[in-house]
């Protein structure tokens, strides 16, 4: 997917601590309509949601049309939960205090599928893989997403990291297996194991290893406290940043782009560093390229384009549309008040999450969602919600 507290959850073992000590949160439309609200035998609704998409907010979550907005059905579910697409058409990945569990949102309900373990954290998707990463035992899980069909756990592929961390695995098409190294204290770097999962290469000149991306050709790329590590053909490539400490903690590619999206920090002291300047990174010629966007953004304001385009969710309101390949600000188009982040990385703020060409933006302090057409600029379509939301995503696969 993600996934101390003065570093925002950008630090390894703030979100390592943060998770643990949590994992253990247009016209409104105020319930489920009849229709949908009856169960067949196996416990889910009667009518699909399309496309559905899922929020978060502190007590459950709400399924919503992906066309409409429309809240079709409220789940509660306690605690501070987190959520992933699953990579298919239906399921979403809910991340909660016991583990990963499998919510089939066109039909409501979750599926009894889970992934029991302390820390649940990143999910990834790729090479028609999902792969979920348990922080608090180290476990790497792969399946492919189709299984999740039947209702039943998906048989798939296992690995155990040598000591637990906040980590991030992602398998690629040829079955190579790229997964983090690390302890809880500290994280080093990343190695690639065969289908068999024995180790064929190793990087640890990657400080404060997080998150992943994948671009064009395959090219995966792990963010450092010093740059960032692509891994691409086979071998790995240190992109150097250009500060001594500059952080790209949270990272977002596409197929359609051989350039990666990040984040960028260099301050290590700051409470809460609010950046303005984000990286563009070339995988094809390991290059790492600063814009300063003039202003400041979150964990959950990165997102790409069907294009490849870069989107940022800036705290003036704006969603940044940026081609990745000169760093220029295409087009800026209004969708939410100015907002500012909150300190405590697990608070409410407004949320990215794209799904082809449209760029869904939550707006807490209104209890708002919006649909957001990319390439217009057009709003085109807004709700009104019960409560705050906080995390937000939808299924993915077939778009």
């Amino acid at each position: 997917m993600n996934k101390s507290i003065r570093n925002r959850a950008f630090t390894g073992t703030a979100l390592a601590l943060a998770a643990s000590a949590v994992l253990t949160a247009c016209g409104g439309e105020d319930s489920s309509s009849t229709d949908t609200k009856a169960k067949n035998a196996a416990g889910t609704k009667a009518v699909a949601v399309k496309d559905p998409l899922v929020a978060t907010f502190d007590g459950g979550l709400y399924v919503l049309d992906g066309e409409s907005l429309k809240l079709a059905d409220t789940i509660d579910l306690p605690g501070f939960n987190r959520l992933s697409p699953a990579g298919d058409d239906d399921h979403v990945i809910v991340s909660t205090d016991s583990g990963f569990r499998v919510l089939n949102a066109a039909r409501q309900a979750f599926t009894g599928v889970e992934y029991k373990g302390a820390k649940p954290g990143h999910v990834v998707r790729h090479a028609g893989k999902t792969v979920l990463f348990t922080d608090g035992t180290g476990e790497v899980d792969v399946f492919d997403p189709d299984d999740l069909s039947g209702g039943k756990k998906p048989q798939g592929r296992s690995y155990t990291s040598a000591e637990p961390h906040h980590g991030v695995a992602i398998e690629l098409s040829n079955g190579e297996l790229l997964s983090t190294l690390g302890t809880e204290e500290k994280r080093t770097g990343a190695l690639v194991l065969d289908k068999n999962n024995k180790e064929i290469k190793r990087d640890e000149n990657c400080p404060g290893v997080h998150g992943e991306a994948a671009a064009k050709g395959e090219a995966v790329g792990i963010g450092c406290e010093d740059g960032i590590l692509i891994y691409k053909d086979g071998e790995f490539t240190k992109v150097d940043a250009p500060d001594e400490y500059g952080r790209i903690g949270n990272q977002s590619g596409s197929d359609a782009s051989p350039i990666l999206l990040g984040d960028y920090k260099t301050d290590p002291e700051a409470e809460l560093e609010r950046p303005t300047r984000i990286s563009l990174i070339d995988t094809e010629t390991a290059k790492l390229r600063l814009v300063d966007l003039g202003t400041s953004y979150s964990f959950r304001s990165l997102g790409r384009g069907a294009q490849g385009e870069a989107l940022l969710l800036g705290t003036n309101g704006s969603l940044h549309v940026i081609d990745p390949e000169t760093g220029k600000v295409e087009k800026k188009i209004p969708v939410v008040d100015e907002w500012q982040e909150p300190l405590d990385w697990q608070q409410p703020r407004p949320t990215l999450f794209v799904r082809d060409h449209t760029a869904y933006v939550s707006e807490p302090g209104k209890r708002k969602l919006h649909a957001v057409d990319i390439e217009t600029g057009k709003k085109v379509a807004s709700v009104t919600l019960p409560k705050s939301t906080n995390e937000l995503s939808g299924v993915v696969a077939g778009h």
